[in-house]
């Protein structure tokens, strides 16, 4: 896999898990001209207030979009890991089905508004 920063491959097999779950996490559903149902909910979530309200829906369309998209990895967990300023940042806790390894991947997103 190709690095999107750079355009080198990708070093190891946990930054190519790490950058395919951020574009599957923050690609809107219906933005992908030949699949349509790729990425996830969280666009729908923009701009709402950061409560615990948000944070569990955030849970739940990391959760459908990673297991529908990213097949080489379950996920064991996701944890709120931080706010940052207007985002939210996850831990994400994952194993590599051939392998069994574990992965602890964490995504930024920024959602809006913060209260």
């Amino acid at each position: 896999m190709i690095n999107k920063n750079n355009g080198q491959k990708t070093t190891s097999l946990q930054e190519s898990i790490q950058q395919s779950l951020q574009d599957i996490i923050t690609t809107p559903i219906g933005s992908r001209v030949m699949r349509r149902n790729y990425g996830s909910l969280i666009f729908e979530l923009l701009d709402k207030p950061i409560n615990d309200v948000l944070v569990l829906k955030c849970y739940s369309a990391i959760y459908a979009a990673v297991t529908t998209w990213e097949q080489r990895v379950d996920i064991n967990q996701i944890k709120l890991y931080s706010v940052q300023g207007n985002g939210l940042v996850f831990d994400i806790e994952t194993v590599y089905r051939v392998s069994g390894q574990s992965m602890n991947l964490r995504i930024p997103l920024n959602m809006g508004a913060k209260t």
